[in-house]
């Protein structure tokens, strides 16, 4: 098969409880990992390109998945500004099971009204469930968005998986007005 251009340098793929998972790397380390949305793939129909670190990656995911792993021993190389980074910084910090507000990532990189801009870099987050995204919650604990895989369902998912809980949006509530007319 032909490789374009823009083909990682290594590429794996991965079977997981919330859809396929495909991981990138640079040779040296982890630099992407995407969940599947809508059935697809960034490198869909790209050949993998199996290398150790990207081998050890899913090793590790197949056991957090499994409940045998908390924590991942990973190379990962994190491109972003500088703002993404410390967001992302103290993401590899969170232990499994703990969670942290957007407003407490704002805290931390010292600008702590900048809530945009934190949600921007948590979405953008190159490297998910690794570099553990998906235990930001809003202030009241709530699920107020996810970009891998499905979205909410998917954050909901990992969490559950990690035990922590959390809520979510709650349906309108829809009122038969025919029905209570009688």
């Amino acid at each position: 098969m032909h490789i374009p251009s823009s083909a990682p340098a290594a590429l794996r793929r991965m079977a997981s409880p919330i859809g396929r998972i495909e991981l990138t790397g640079n040779g040296h380390a982890v630099v992407s990992l995407a969940i599947e949305h809508d059935g697809m793939l960034p490198h869909d129909g790209v050949d993998e390109l199996p290398d150790p670190v990207l081998d050890r990656a899913v090793e590790q995911l197949e056991e957090y998945f499994a409940g045998s792993r908390r924590a991942f021993d990973l190379p990962v190389e994190l491109h972003g500004t500088d703002f993404q980074r410390a967001v992302w910084e103290q993401l590899v910090d969170l232990e499994f099971g703990e969670v942290v507000s957007y407003g407490e990532l704002g805290l931390g990189t010292g600008r702590p009204t900048a809530g945009r801009a934190v949600g921007g870099a948590v979405g953008a987050n190159p490297v998910p469930i690794i570099v553990p995204c998906h235990r930001v919650l809003g202030s009241d604990g709530r699920i107020t968005g996810y970009s891998g895989g499905e979205g909410i369902p998917t954050k909901a998912w990992l969490l559950e998986h990690e035990g922590i809980a959390h809520r979510t949006r709650q349906p309108e509530l829809e009122i038969d007005l025919d029905s209570s007319a009688a």
